[in-house]
């Protein structure tokens, strides 16, 4: 499953250049060098410690990449080698006062899970979330994942986990469940009710498989129309070939309209954000500007000279291969530069009315951005709770064995809108129904939708957003033990190949 944390970014060939210089350099004879891109060194003393330089890397790469470096402090005001540790140094860049409170979204990985934006999974291949009642349930499973070869599925209650309880209240049940289901264990146990009764108790072990993000697809008859439904788990990079066919499918029913259910979707590839919305949008809108990439001030003004220092290897506008640079680049919000998207349609269903979005406090970025390209196009009315909010987006910066990833663009929409840094606020508020398979018509959201689809209207008589009366606890607290097992990645990576200047 696609979760943190996402690597290199995928059109960027792997010759990387590991940063082992800039302010902790001295010149030949050791000479300071109190200017070096910029920044004044004269705290730091020359070093080969490369967790030191790692340090020194990733203040220098935020304060020429950052979205928000404009009144970032110099290099010996902030001093990165003062933190114990880099998520220390991140925690504090996102702490700055220059971000106005937005940045919850940098952060550093290892690169171990790099292979997940493409497409390859290597975990158990589920998640898990309370309900309303309190029990801990399935929310998904891929197909097939370990866990889908062993039979689980959606709404399963599970009532322990590697041979401890499943709590919402207790702290030590939620540790083992963050370190069973999301840690790197090579196997995990789990006792689940069956549906017709009973427990049943199974092994599953970790594998690699490859992620099909669409995870169900159906199409509702509400009275003379088509309802098209399509739940889309993540933006892999190879996700093109199941989303075509899921299209000619609904082409192929005479959809009219279409339930697009992104509730835990995360975010990943703009690319394939792009092609979603093509293959959603109306042939009316071809040619006309579909969204906009705005970068950081530094690097649309080519003055963000450290990029020099991440090199790969791709052919040139005159077709031949050569070595480049992330500086080679053109970052200005223009065409020409590659930064200004135009709808192309894509596939054959035309004539979508409406498109509802089933969408949850974890639907992010790359799904939030695919909402709001489609705003100005077609009628587009969100189900659930309040999004993510995210419009803000990265690559991947290679610093020693470390990927960082700190937004570095945004997008807008062809109306210039893309502010929703709190999330996007929904038509109408449900909370998710952990007791429902996908598909079913009587799941709250999916529910609504059906329901607007027939009345025009939402319903105001279900209790969508009612606990348990036996449960003695509130929405708040269920949503926030959910929100410690969240670990779901939450990203716009830039996987589409930038024009050179």
């Amino acid at each position: 499953m696609l979760r943190k944390f996402i690597s290199q970014n995928t059109f960027f060939c792997a010759l990387i250049i590991v940063l082992g210089f800039t302010a902790s350099c001295k010149k030949a004879g050791n000479t300071p060098d109190s200017n070096i891109n910029g920044e004044s060194n004269l705290l730091q003393t020359p070093t080969s410690d490369r967790s030191l330089l790692t340090k020194d890397s990733i203040f220098l790469y935020a304060k020429q990449t950052y979205f928000w470096n404009v009144g970032m402090p110099n290099y010996d005001t902030f001093n990165p080698r003062q933190y114990s540790s880099n998520n220390a140094i991140i925690a504090a860049i996102k702490a700055l006062p220059s971000t106005g409170g937005k940045d919850k979204y940098s952060f550093i990985d290892d690169g171990s899970v790099a292979s997940q934006l493409s497409g390859v999974g290597g975990d158990y291949g589920f998640s898990a979330n309370f309900d309303a009642t309190d029990l801990l349930r399935v929310k998904y499973v891929y197909p097939g994942s370990p866990a889908d070869l062993k039979g689980l599925k959606r709404g399963y209650q599970l009532v322990k986990v590697n041979g401890g309880g499943t709590s919402r209240s207790s702290s030590t049940d939620i540790a083992n469940l963050n370190a069973s289901i999301f840690g790197d264990n090579p196997s995990i146990s789990l006792t689940f009710v069956k549906p017709g009764g009973g427990t049943q108790d199974i092994v599953i072990n970790r594998a690699s498989y490859n992620i099909n993000p669409v995870l169900f697809t159906n199409t509702y008859t509400i009275g003379a129309k088509k309802v098209g439904y399509i739940v889309f788990n993540s933006f892999t990079t190879n996700a093109a070939a199941a989303l075509d066919a899921a299209f000619s499918k609904f082409t192929t029913d005479g959809v009219t309209e279409l339930v697009v259910d992104l509730r835990y979707n995360g975010g990943g590839s703009v690319a394939t954000s792009e092609l979603f919305t093509n293959l959603i949008a109306p042939p009316a809108q071809n040619g006309k500007v579909m969204y906009t990439t705005y970068w950081t001030q530094t690097m649309q003004d080519n003055q963000a000279t450290i990029l020099q220092n991440q090199k790969f290897y791709a052919k040139g506008n005159d077709g031949v291969t050569r070595m480049y640079s992330y500086f080679d680049y053109s970052y200005k919000p223009t065409a020409a530069a590659g930064n200004q998207e135009i709808f192309a349609k894509r596939g054959a269903l035309n004539g979508l009315t409406r498109v509802y979005f089933l969408v949850t406090s974890g639907t992010a970025s790359a799904s939030e951005l695919l909402i709001n390209n489609l705003k100005p196009v077609v009628d587009v009315k969100l189900i659930g709770k309040t999004t993510y909010g995210k419009p803000v987006g990265f690559f991947s910066i290679r610093i020693d064995k470390n990927d960082l990833y700190i937004p570095q663009f945004q997008t807008k929409n062809q109306l210039n809108q893309g502010d929703y840094f709190m999330g996007m606020a929904v038509d109408k508020d449900v909370a998710d129904d952990l007791t429902k398979d996908f598909g079913d018509p009587s799941e709250k959201m999916l529910a609504q939708a059906l329901y607007y689809s027939a009345n025009n209207n939402f319903s105001a008589l279900a209790k969508d957003n009612v606990i348990s009366s036996t449960s003695g606890v509130g929405r708040q607290q269920i949503d926030a033990a959910n929100e410690k097992l969240d670990h779901e990645f939450k990203g716009m990576v830039e996987t589409r190949k930038l024009r050179f200047k």
